[in-house]
């Protein structure tokens, strides 16, 4: 199944997260390459809060999606830091989410190109062993 994911969407979901984070004070925010940078830099500004190139103490940290936990996992032990993603596939436990996704959703983002779709899913596939 693919999903395509729109601009208007994502504004949406900055507003979202914003909002969810308008009152609390960050070190930074931290938006985990490739698929989190976009997200980073949109609530950067958005809240006012500068971008850093590493997650540190009390940061926000953000990633487009959570499958498998391999991009957010290494950093959940980061003290008072908060997780943000536009998309879990299983029910978050330690991070926040915007939007639930089926198993086997795949999403294109805006900022990907929409031709190259099934090449990067197979790409993926095959990097996780998920044949």
């Amino acid at each position: 199944m693919i999903s395509h994911y729109s601009w208007k969407d994502f504004d949406k979901n900055v507003e979202y997260i914003a909002n969810q984070c308008r009152f609390l004070e960050f070190s930074g925010i931290y938006g985990i390459p490739r698929g989190g940078l976009c997200l980073a830099v949109a609530l950067s500004h958005k809240l006012k809060i500068k971008l850093i190139s590493e997650p540190i103490k009390n940061s926000l940290i953000v990633d487009d999606i959570y499958e498998t936990g391999n991009t957010l996992n290494p950093f959940k032990d980061i003290e008072g830091a908060m997780f943000f993603v536009l998309f879990s596939k299983i029910k978050p436990t330690w991070w926040n989410t915007v939007n639930m996704a089926a198993n086997q959703e795949w999403i294109v983002f805006p900022w990907e190109n929409p031709k190259n779709y099934n090449s990067d899913r197979d790409e993926y596939i095959k990097k996780r062993g998920l044949n």
